[in-house]
């Protein structure tokens, strides 16, 4: 198993601590030398202030807020956990995933999902019933860019011809992509489409997130079954990265018994008052379970 840990741009009650590009760096090269594979943040352009106040948090640009985690380490991998692709016009994504990817030595893994948060769609203009199609236009177009030549599509909302889009990425090997969200549909474009499935533990938040309840490893493995099915029916045979965010950690019997269901990565944040007690913690949990 891998462990992703969280950037904590998300504390803008601390932004002097957590904010700034020297945190950024800072965190993320504690993570890369204490054995994380990964570190990650969230996307939330537009949160509205009722949603802030009961639980919502705000967010750094994804890729900017990467792109200074990629300057400052070497191995370190870059994941948008996730990154909502229907706020964007799909060009405009393919260009932000392939500028980072390029920049940071193809380390990027693009974490996608159709997101929840109706006040945001509408603030950025988005028909939140149309979500999910235009995650799939995403898809579409993220792909026919990567294998490169002249792109023709018609979407929803634009029209391209001959779009010609470079760099690409390296010796052909595309950029990573995983599907976030917990419901069977999240499920089985995953297993479709994607390299891995991200879903979440959702306990107390699956209906304002308008997502399945997941609450542990139980319910975990249940979905697990269902991608595995899903892949035997379409013949799907290359591995399903798994990336489980909210688990309850105490020790490495908690990271075994998720080894045991199919779980590949393990995505971990922590609390402080500041960034140094926070890397203390994420230190000390490198210490006592990914070390061990």
């Amino acid at each position: 198993m891998q462990f992703s840990v969280e950037l904590p741009t998300a504390r803008a009650d601390r932004a002097d601590e957590f904010v700034t590009a020297e945190a950024v760096a800072e965190v993320a090269r504690a993570a890369e030398d204490a054995g994380y594979g990964a570190c990650f943040v969230t996307d939330h352009p537009a949160g509205d202030g009722k949603w802030l106040e009961t639980g919502g948090h705000h967010a750094l640009d994804p890729f900017v807020a990467l792109s200074f985690a990629a300057a400052a380490t070497t191995r370190l991998r870059l994941l948008t956990h996730v990154y909502i692709a229907a706020y964007r016009n799909p060009f405009l994504t393919a260009k932000s995933v392939l500028s980072l990817d390029a920049l940071s030595g193809g380390r990027l893994i693009l974490g996608t999902a159709a997101g929840y948060l109706r006040p945001e769609f509408g603030a950025l203009g988005v028909d939140f019933d149309e979500r999910n199609d235009l995650l799939e236009e995403t898809l579409d177009v993220i792909e026919r860019v990567w294998e490169g030549g002249d792109v023709a599509y018609e979407g929803r909302h634009f029209r391209a011809r001959g779009v010609r889009m470079e760099p690409l990425p390296a010796d052909g090997a595309r950029p990573t992509i995983w599907m976030g969200g917990n419901s069977i549909r999240a499920i089985h474009r995953a297993v479709e489409r994607c390299d891995g499935w991200a879903p979440f533990r959702s306990t107390g938040i699956a209906r304002g997130a308008k997502t399945a309840l997941l609450d542990g490893a139980d319910d975990l493995a249940e979905r697990i079954d269902v991608a595995r099915r899903h892949a035997e029916e379409i013949g799907r045979t290359h591995p399903l990265d798994i990336c489980w965010t909210g688990a309850e950690i105490s020790g490495r019997d908690d990271v075994g018994r998720l080894e045991e269901i199919g779980v590949t990565w393990l995505a971990v944040g922590f609390g402080g008052a500041d960034r140094r007690s926070y890397i203390d913690r994420l230190r000390r949990f490198a210490d006592d379970v990914i070390a061990a």
